[in-house]
């Protein structure tokens, strides 16, 4: 089965930014499944739901779970390993002579069920399982910045782990979103009305939307963004 599974993170920052809807037309183009472990869907739903401030967006991925855009992983079969990996991962780092907390469990079962169904991507836009997955040497000097001490890597832990992803790439929002922009999902938002008043519309609403998603959660660097418009410039 192709499918591609979502952390939390990617459709937090769809759903701040208004573009939840794009995941349907890209569903139909990847010709698969957008899944999401069950982790995942209490904390885009069942934690939401229960605030003030972020039940709406709830309420939007609801109606995109209910429509079968999205789908829920509901079976306990990836516990196990899901435990595994969360069991490495949280003590595969040392501060201070304690373990240090790197994921939750959201993210590690989405990285579990991505595993389990052979899926060629994660999608998450957490840096820090990003890291863990194509760059652990990058993990530990990210967290001596984020934490201002000494960082020491238990580097068999680290090992271990790569076996629970040595197939799966990781995609983030920024990329969904360029394909988003690169099949001409997002040339609703340009009229006539902007043509006279930007420059260059199309790149105006690449970098607003590629900037909307690193301000809502999206790990990505402003020189990515700059090398993203730069590309997609290079392709007129």
């Amino acid at each position: 089965m192709k499918a591609l599974v979502f952390d939390s993170g990617p459709i937090i920052t769809f759903a701040l930014n208004n573009l939840l809807w794009v995941m349907d037309p890209l569903k139909q183009r990847f010709n698969g499944e957008f899944y999401i472990p069950y982790a995942v869907k209490k904390e885009l739903i069942d934690k939401p739901l229960k605030t003030k401030r972020y039940k709406f967006e709830a309420i939007q991925v609801m109606k995109h779970i209910s429509s079968g855009v999205l789908k829920i992983y509901e079976k306990k079969d990836i516990r196990k390993t899901t435990n595994n990996i969360l069991n490495l991962a949280n003590r595969s780092l040392k501060a201070k002579g304690n373990y240090v907390k790197i994921v939750h469990r959201g993210e590690i079962e989405a990285i579990a069920l991505a595993n389990h169904l052979n899926a060629p991507a994660l999608v998450t836009d957490e840096r820090t399982t990003r890291y863990l997955i194509e760059k652990p040497h990058q993990l530990a000097k990210y967290m001596r910045r984020k934490l201002h001490t000494k960082v020491h890597v238990d580097h068999d832990k680290i090992k271990q782990l790569q076996v629970y992803w040595k197939n799966i790439k990781v995609l983030r929002s920024v990329e969904l979103l360029t394909i988003a922009y690169e099949t001409g999902l997002l040339d609703l938002y340009i009229s006539r009305f902007q043509e006279k008043i930007m420059k260059n519309p199309k790149r105006t609403l690449l970098e607003s939307v590629l900037w909307g998603a690193k301000l809502n959660g999206c790990a990505v660097s402003s020189d990515e963004i700059k090398t993203i418009l730069k590309i997609q410039s290079s392709k007129k």
